[in-house]
């Protein structure tokens, strides 16, 4: 349970980087993010997963 609070605990803190830095950049993505067709995001999410799965798969 340790693990998996700490892997959100790195997933916020690394989606907190962005605003904090640079919001006029981040407002920009979030933009063309919502332009974006749902098709495409939903690949981009399954994409991300799969590459996530196989990192985790080496680490360990």
């Amino acid at each position: 349970m340790t693990e998996v609070l700490t892997a959100i605990a790195l997933v916020i803190v690394i989606e907190g980087i962005l605003p904090a830095l640079s919001p006029q950049n981040y407002r920009r993505a979030a933009m063309q993010l919502a332009s974006m067709p749902d098709r495409v995001i939903r690949y981009t999410g399954l994409g991300l997963m799969v590459v996530g799965a196989l990192i985790l798969q080496l680490v360990h």
